[in-house]
């Protein structure tokens, strides 16, 4: 018959073989095609999990660093405590290192123990870079605060100022970044351990309320400075959006 009743070109195998290469299929493969009975593939959580197993880690180290410290102190007489900020002393310089890892007694470093572990924790699940790096910028913006506006004579040490600091980044960084996810997890910490903020205004004698207002003021910059990217990301769709 005119025009042929054979295999038409839709079928020509050279056209087939083309076709399989382009989409790096092997000639003689066939397309996967998922089948009912066949369960999909379940979704790759290795990452999550790792992200979680390394937070964990790391702030479960610190604490541990925390207690073997304070060990040595009581075995020393308390002598490292003398290692606190100092304010306005040039040797006291060298408590904004060591102050967040000293404490004033077992008692003192108990209550800091659960606040350290949940916050510190929740801090490094943004990203153990981004955890570390608002941290360092807390313990640096909490120390030196102190050490500008504290008491002649005092001496300050705990890791109040970083609880007070990841606090407050938790709680900011949402704001800054307009994530939604992260602004609900700082409401939840907010409802959690918001009230602890009263912490940063003079009050009970004994307690460093400048390290624990410094250190709050370190987590919202620390909240600001890390939510850049964002930030700038946000600022570029506007422009966008205005050209």
């Amino acid at each position: 018959m005119a025009g042929g009743s054979g295999i038409g070109s839709s079928f020509d195998p050279e056209r087939i073989a083309a076709l399989r290469g382009q989409l790096g299929q092997p000639i003689g493969s066939r397309p996967s095609v998922p089948t009912s009975g066949t369960p999909a593939e379940p979704h790759n959580f290795a990452p999550i999990k790792q992200l979680w197993l390394r937070a964990g880690i790391i702030i479960a180290a610190f604490v541990a660093l925390l207690y073997g410290v304070e060990g040595v102190d009581n075995l020393d007489h308390n002598q490292l405590d003398n290692n606190g900020i100092e304010p306005r002393e040039a040797d006291g310089l060298w408590g904004i290192l060591w102050a967040p890892v000293l404490h004033h007694g077992w008692d003192h470093l108990f209550a800091n123990t659960l606040p350290v572990l949940v916050l510190g924790f929740i801090t490094l699940l943004a990203g153990i870079g981004r955890g570390l790096a608002a941290t360092a910028i807390i313990w640096i913006v909490a120390g030196v605060g102190v050490w500008l506006t504290g008491a002649t004579g005092s001496i300050h040490l705990g890791a109040s100022s970083l609880i007070f600091g990841w606090l407050t980044f938790l709680i900011s960084r949402g704001w800054f970044a307009r994530n939604l996810v992260q602004i609900l997890v700082g409401l939840v910490v907010l409802a959690i351990y918001g009230s602890v903020l009263w912490g940063v205004l003079p009050g009970q004698p004994g307690i460093s309320w400048q390290g624990h207002l410094f250190g709050a003021v370190g987590g919202v910059l620390a909240g600001w400075v890390l939510s850049g990217d964002e930030r700038r990301h946000r600022r570029g769709d506007r422009a966008g959006v205005n050209a």
